[in-house]
């Protein structure tokens, strides 16, 4: 049961994360920002799967990210995201459980990136639209 979950997880984030694409084409913030959250949503609850399936394990320091740049590019950043996702799928099919839990958690470190990015966004806005 807990590993159909985590595969629904996983093609959910992956689903999400090709709609916040296609927003991201229309320009259209809102909805990319809706969809990034809601793929973020569906990797939490898969690494949750994730360590409760394997509780020795505890993502490795070997599984960092590159260093944050300054400025987020939103685009490439979810492409990159939802490859690994694609690559966490096909290991986790292929019963290769470390591999899927490792690229999963380097998805959701991307979505955490944009997230960020969007989230000083906002803030900028308020700040500039205040008197």
């Amino acid at each position: 049961m807990k590993q159909e979950n985590m595969l629904e997880n996983i093609t959910s984030a992956i689903n999400h994360l090709e709609e916040a694409l296609k927003a991201l084409l229309e320009k259209n913030e809102k909805e990319v920002t809706r969809f990034v959250w809601k793929a973020a949503a569906d990797l939490e609850h898969a690494l949750f799967l994730f360590s409760l399936m394997s509780q020795e394990e505890t993502p490795s320091a070997s599984w960092k990210l590159n260093p944050p740049s300054k400025q987020v590019e939103v685009g490439p950043t979810l492409v990159v995201a939802r490859d690994l996702l694609k690559e966490a799928k096909d290991s986790f099919e292929a019963a290769k459980f470390h591999e899927a839990h490792k690229k999963t958690w380097m998805a959701r470190g991307h979505l955490l990136r944009v997230d960020e990015f969007f989230e000083k966004m906002r803030k900028k806005d308020v700040k500039t639209s205040s008197p």
